[in-house]
């Protein structure tokens, strides 16, 4: 038995790190049955448990007729998004306050030039987009302004925390410029503060921006 397990987790390993290495990208069929089998060098029923597992981690998906299809490269991911669907806007902005709070300080501690002169680009973008009405254009401008925040903290673990909660953040901006409070001028304080190293500016404004719209008083 163990050595069963033994095979079915190096199997899961071996699939696992096709998804993430980029092999098998995003929206791609994975190969049949008999070529996995060559591929991982075990036999169908291994084969078949190691690609369920992914499928129950929300990684794989079987579409009946067609085949097995990858759907997310990030088991956090996946799981994150099952936790969070349906979650409450106040309670998305909440984790969003905690988290960009924290990426204004680190990005302001650390930024470097090439930092500085993409956000002011991005932040040009954004408020481009924001001009034109474009809903989606400000979207994607707007998630990819924060994106490239939480880089310039120049820590990987806070990054690929906030690619997990991609999805829920994109949703909540989407649900944020539906729903507008206030006047939108906080990012550009918000750059030049991480562009002067003032962490506690860049951390104010930030607050101050996604208070608003939870409807409660900045965290002093």
């Amino acid at each position: 038995m163990t050595r069963r397990t033994n095979l079915i987790d190096q199997a899961v390993g071996r699939l696992r790190l096709q998804i993430t290495s980029g092999a098998w990208a995003v929206g791609s069929r994975i190969p049949p049955e008999p070529v996995l089998t060559d591929l991982i060098g075990v036999g169908r029923n291994t084969v078949r448990e190691a690609v369920q597992s992914l499928v129950h981690a929300g990684m794989l998906e079987r579409r009946q007729g067609s085949g097995t299809y990858v759907i997310s490269d990030s088991e956090l991911a996946s799981a994150m998004g099952r936790s969070i669907a349906g979650a409450h806007q106040r309670d998305v902005l909440e984790v969003r306050r905690c988290l960009e709070v924290e990426c204004a300080r680190l990005a302001a501690a650390r930024r470097t030039d090439a930092h500085v002169d993409q956000l002011r680009v991005l932040r040009d973008e954004r408020s481009a987009a924001h001009a034109s009405g474009d809903i989606d254009a400000m979207v994607e401008t707007d998630l990819t302004f924060h994106r490239a925040i939480a880089d310039a903290t120049g820590n990987p673990v806070l990054s690929a925390l906030y690619d997990n909660l991609l999805d829920a953040i994109q949703a909540n901006i989407r649900f944020n410029f539906e729903h507008p409070v206030g006047d939108d001028t906080a990012h550009h304080a918000l750059v030049e503060a991480i562009a002067d190293r003032d962490t506690a500016t860049a951390m104010a404004e930030i607050d101050d921006y996604l208070s608003e719209f939870i409807g409660d008083e900045p965290v002093a």
